[in-house]
């Protein structure tokens, strides 16, 4: 089940985000997570399986830039391959394509997942070694809406 983030939320998404340290996310980025989820906390979806938080997103729409962004988007290491990411993402289309002012879809990721996103459409941009953290390279990928899917207002 994908829910909205609530508060009491927290500690559970911060235990899950630090068992995907050091593989996925640098240390240092845990407390860049909190701030997010201070500052962002009403566009971050949790995910939840037989009553327990598992993982979560962000889908942020920045209308004024014409822009949808996923940020934050992790799992329990141990529930790979079971298609969290896979209904996540496709949640966050939704978002997206239910949000006129949206033209392009923006994430960034690393080296270790940008793959996954390739099979949703999006292309990498460019590339920063290591901005995440020593061995976390940064990549930028983006992909346009398909107008065809947009739902009428």
């Amino acid at each position: 089940m994908i829910r909205n983030y609530e508060v009491r939320d927290r500690a559970k998404l911060l235990e899950v985000l630090e068992r995907n340290v050091p593989t996925y996310f640098d240390a240092a980025e845990v407390e860049d997570f909190e701030i997010f989820l201070d500052t962002k906390g009403p566009h971050y979806f949790v995910v939840e399986q037989e009553g327990e938080i598992v993982g979560g997103a962000g889908c942020l729409v920045e209308s004024e830039k014409g822009v949808g962004l996923v940020r934050w988007i992790f799992f329990d290491p141990s529930r790979t391959g079971l298609g969290l990411g896979k209904a996540m993402m496709e949640h966050c289309l939704r978002i997206f394509e239910s949000a006129a002012s949206v033209q392009k879809l923006v994430v960034n990721t690393s080296q270790l997942s940008h793959r996954f996103f390739e099979k949703f459409g999006y292309d990498l941009v460019t590339v920063e070694k290591d901005h995440w953290g020593s061995g976390l390279d940064l990549y930028v990928m983006e992909r346009g809406v398909d107008q065809t899917d947009r739902k009428k207002s």
